[in-house]
Order: structure tokens, then C-alpha cells, then sequence
């Protein structure tokens, strides 16, 4: 039996999150935290609310934005059991448009950004976070880098066969569009009622770009300051990166 489902992480939301390696939370916690005081923040696309939860017990007050109904069931799971409050919001960060809150700060990483599959909706993403900022408030995010998609992705495969009765497979093709890639993820769960595996399937789709597109469309967007860095904040960006961070500031009143 196959369940196969082309919008990420609909389908196996609980398995993605066991799978993901927790230590990233961690660094992205520690990147905010470098950046930002503690205060309101908006987290896109924040999935199943592992960055939430950590920067919450830090004193920041978090609102969570993400499309996935499963991630925010998450969410709401992992802000309970850890004793913090997250506000959890359903939308598409390419409009939200209604959301009429504002915030000294947005974050969105975990390549939410690398989602959208064209320069419109990256676009349209930028001109929601910027709507949404305070005058003077600060946009953090990042992205995976053309580096990463052509080189590092190049006929990538992963499997992961610790556990026997959950295999996990992760194969990455290019994708159609320059500096595009697909990725194709497969689990096979042993369903011991007909004593064989199941197959979960996912097909997501990444599109990133050149760094001085990500500026321009940054300064299209109104962002008056824009710094970028990789890892986490550690180094100078470069072309041999495979992630690169953006710290990118609204201007204040005038």
C-alpha cells in the first residue's frame, strides 16, 4: 500500500519530526538569540514547534505560522508537554495577510523560504514578513544555497535503517528549474496486521537562488539593511556554502 502526497510534510508530520536531527534547533535557537532580545517574535513555518518551544523557555513569546494542520497538532503537543505557550496560527506565508498583528521580529528557517517554488512567491513571502515587522524591527531567516542543490544534492541518497519496523529512504534529483532540486522521501512502516511494510511517500520540491538575487529581492521588499553570514552566523557567506543567513532590518519611522 502506497500514500504518496505532493504538500510537504502532510503525510508523515510525526515521522519527520522524530527523524530530524534535534541539534539544529539548538544552533538556530542560539543564531536568534546572538540577534534578537527576548520579545514577541512570529516563527514561519515553524513545523512541528521544536524552535518555538526552546526560544519560549528562553522568555521570547512566540506566535507559530505553518500550512501543515499536522505540524501545528505538533506544535500544540511539544508547547504542552514542555509547559510554554505558543499562539499557533494555519496560513500560507505567501498571504497572511489578515493576520493584522505586528512583531519586532520574524524568523523563519529550516528552508520554509526554499519552499515556495518561484520568484512571485518568494516575493510575495518577503512583502509579508515586511508588513508584519514593526518599524525597525529585524527579519532573520535562511536558505540552502545553489552549492548545496548542485553539488551537495547531486545524486544524494540517504537511507536510515535503524529501526526495522520504520525504514527511511532519501533520494534528491534535480529539479527543472535552475537551482532547483527535488527531493524523494520514502517510508516504509511494518503494518503488523498484513505482517508487510506500508510506503509513505513525499515529493518535495526546493528552489533557491544567487546571492545577489536574494539582496535585490530583499531591497524590493524594503528592507533597508541586509547582512548575511553561514554557518549560523559563524563565517563570512561565500559560493561554497550550504546554507546561507540573512539578517534583514526594516527601517524605522523617519
Amino acid at each position: 500500500m502506497t500514500d504518496e502526497n505532493n504538500a510537504p510534510y502532510q503525510t508523515f508530520a510525526s515521522l519527520y519530526d522524530n527523524l530530524f536531527d534535534g541539534d539544529l534547533y539548538v544552533d538556530w535557537q542560539h543564531y536568534v538569540e546572538d540577534h534578537l532580545p527576548a520579545s514577541k517574535i512570529l516563527d514561519l513555518g515553524g513545523g512541528a514547534g521544536r524552535l518555538a518551544v526552546l526560544l519560549a523557555k528562553k522568555g521570547f513569546t512566540v506566535d507559530l505560522l505553518d500550512m501543515a494542520p499536522a505540524m501545528l497538532s505538533l506544535a500544540q503537543k511539544h508547547a504542552e508537554e514542555a509547559n510554554v505557550d505558543l499562539r499557533l496560527l494555519e496560513a500560507d506565508i505567501r498571504d497572511f495577510s489578515d493576520w493584522e498583528e505586528k512583531y519586532p521580529a520574524i524568523v523563519s528557517f529550516a528552508d520554509t523560504f526554499n519552499y515556495l517554488p518561484g520568484k512571485a512567491d518568494f516575493q510575495a513571502g518577503l512583502k509579508q514578513v515586511y508588513d508584519h515587522l514593526e518599524p525597525g524591527g529585524t527579519f532573520l531567516f535562511d536558505v540552502i544555497t545553489p552549492y548545496q542543490v548542485n553539488v551537495l544534492y547531486d545524486n544524494y541518497c540517504y537511507n536510515n535503517d535503524d529501526d526495522p519496523d520504520q525504514i527511511f529512504m532519501w533520494t534528491s534529483f534535480p529539479g527543472e528549474e535552475k537551482n532547483s532540486v527535488d527531493h524523494d522521501l520514502k517510508f516504509f512502516l511494518y503494518n503488523e496486521d498484513i505482517d508487510a511494510f506500508n510506503l509513505v511517500r513525499e515529493v518535495h520540491h526546493e528552489q533557491t537562488y544567487d546571492m545577489a538575487y536574494y539582496q535585490k529581492a530583499l531591497r524590493k521588499a524594503g528592507f533597508d539593511q541586509v547582512e548575511i553570514s553561514a554557518d549560523f552566523g559563524r563565517k563570512t557567506a561565500d559560493n561554497q556554502d550550504d546554507r546561507w543567513f540573512f539578517v534583514a532590518h526594516k527601517g524605522g519611522v523617519s
